[in-house]
């Protein structure tokens, strides 16, 4: 236990937008494959309903990953997770936008096209996670 413990402060040692990187590659990973579960099931005509199953689906495991191995905050769990769920409805909205646009214009594939939306997503996600939903007062 002790040693989980050192290498849990080893970690935080690392700093926080790298440790989002690692951990939001975790956490899309785990969100991709939750989609393409869902399209595999559905199909892609329905991509949209699985963006959204995806979302419901991934946003507990991403909000704990973040509070614990990102930000390392403190208490304020309900009103922590609340402020997440508002920042990932805006990522939800701007990925689904993103996925849209780059079906309609850019990647004919929704596969390719919604890991390409995770990515993009993920920049406002940090900047809305950081100043946002997990900002400390000092």
């Amino acid at each position: 236990m002790n040693c989980l413990k050192k290498l849990y402060e080893k970690w935080l040692k690392i700093d926080d937008k790298i440790r989002f990187i690692f951990i939001g590659g975790v956490n899309a990973a785990i969100s991709y494959v939750i989609f393409v579960i869902l399209i595999l099931i559905f199909g892609e005509a329905h991509h949209q309903l699985c963006v959204t199953g995806q979302w419901v689906l991934s946003s507990f495991t991403s909000y704990l990953n973040q509070k614990f191995f990102v930000f390392n905050t403190r208490g304020n769990y309900i009103k922590e997770y609340i402020k997440c769920c508002m920042t990932w409805v805006v990522s939800y909205i701007l990925n689904l936008i993103v996925l849209e646009i780059l079906l309609k214009f850019l990647i004919k594939n929704v596969y390719i096209a919604q890991l390409l939306s995770i990515f993009i997503v993920s920049v406002v996600t940090y900047v809305l996670f950081k100043y946002f939903a997990f900002k400390v007062k000092k």
